[in-house]
């Protein structure tokens, strides 16, 4: 979404580790792994932008930044809404003239080469036609004990970027993600505040970052880690979120078209659910294929649900600790 936002200063190659939280404990997590990172050759500091109403976070993280081998900076955005949040880092960034901004979220764990990778995808990407203004890597999920087997076969949490035919990146998130701000492409964007209680604002800001020409490369190698909660190692929890992506992803394609076109596309994503819930039958005796072919047919129900005008859900600021990546793209997911 293009909105007026804070005059940049002139970009300098530094990068700009952007972190929203909100009420999460595992951020010390997050903070202590980047402690160990190993140098990619730009200068980097770190950004939390807390989304709470309060600033509830700001003491934990002032003691944490004392003792951080990296500046650490406190941002307060307080609406209960993430684009407040992602927006606020997006500003920081801009107004510090820190050319790469690389989003990371609350609840993950880094490699000691992680941003060096990211950053070497990154330079690759300048060199590549057409050049990439933006690089994704992957968020690899882990599970505690008792959670059921499919899932760690299925890779039912991690998240991977969606390849077109053409072989380009056709989306993106910001659970792993650098950002060139320089880059015509990412001039001027924001995230959509509408977007900020239902989730899939990552979603559209790639959409309009792609329209506006941009491109995107894949550090395959630049991995974070995640550990699944228990409450989200569940059947139910995943095909909720797979809705979701859905409503999100025909949010986005509902842009332009008519009210003819909407009810097409509506008919044609109800007709890929049938054909995956054949698809789980055929699987019922293994459970990974079962329940990938459950969580495709659930996507497409959301994307039909909401081009046939049913309500977006609601995600962000209702319950404590809650996260966006409720929406992040899984494998296989489109």
């Amino acid at each position: 979404m293009s909105a007026p936002a804070l005059r940049d200063a002139a970009f300098r190659d530094e990068v700009l580790i952007g972190i929203c939280t909100f009420r999460r404990p595992e951020l010390a997590a997050t903070l202590a792994s980047l402690a160990g990172l190993e140098p990619c050759g730009l200068p980097v500091s770190v950004a939390i932008a807390d989304n709470d109403r309060t600033p509830s976070a700001k003491d934990r993280v002032d003691s944490l930044a004392a003792a951080h081998p990296l500046p650490v900076t406190y941002l307060h955005a307080p609406e209960a809404n993430i684009s407040v949040a992602r927006n606020a880092l997006l500003d920081h960034a801009r107004a510090t003239g820190s050319r790469l901004l690389v989003y990371l979220d609350d609840d993950e764990t880094v490699e000691p080469a992680w941003l060096a990778r990211l950053v070497a995808a990154w330079r690759a990407g300048q060199q590549a036609t057409p050049r990439a203004g933006a690089v994704l890597g992957p968020v690899r999920a882990h599970y505690r004990a008792g959670a059921p087997g499919w899932m760690d076969q299925a890779r039912a949490h991690d998240t991977l970027p969606v390849f077109g035919r053409d072989g380009a990146i056709t989306g993106g998130y910001t659970c792993n993600t650098l950002i060139d701000l320089s880059d015509p492409a990412a001039r001027g964007l924001r995230f959509d505040p509408a977007r900020g209680r239902s989730g899939g604002e990552d979603s559209a800001f790639f959409a309009d970052f792609l329209g506006a020409g941009g491109h995107i490369a894949f550090a395959e190698d630049a991995v974070v880690h995640e550990t699944v909660p228990e409450d989200r190692a569940r059947l139910a929890w995943l095909l909720r979120r797979r809705y979701r992506m859905g409503q999100t992803h025909a949010s986005l394609i509902a842009r332009d078209r008519s009210r003819a076109g909407r009810l097409g596309a509506a008919g044609l994503a109800a007709a890929k659910a049938l054909a995956c819930g054949g698809l789980a039958l055929l699987g019922v005796a293994r459970p990974a294929w079962r329940n990938r072919q459950i969580m495709r047919a659930a996507l497409h129900v959301g994307a039909a649900a909401r081009l046939g005008g049913a309500r977006q859900i609601e995600i962000y600021g209702t319950a404590p600790g809650r996260s966006d990546s409720a929406l992040r793209p899984g494998p296989g997911g489109s």
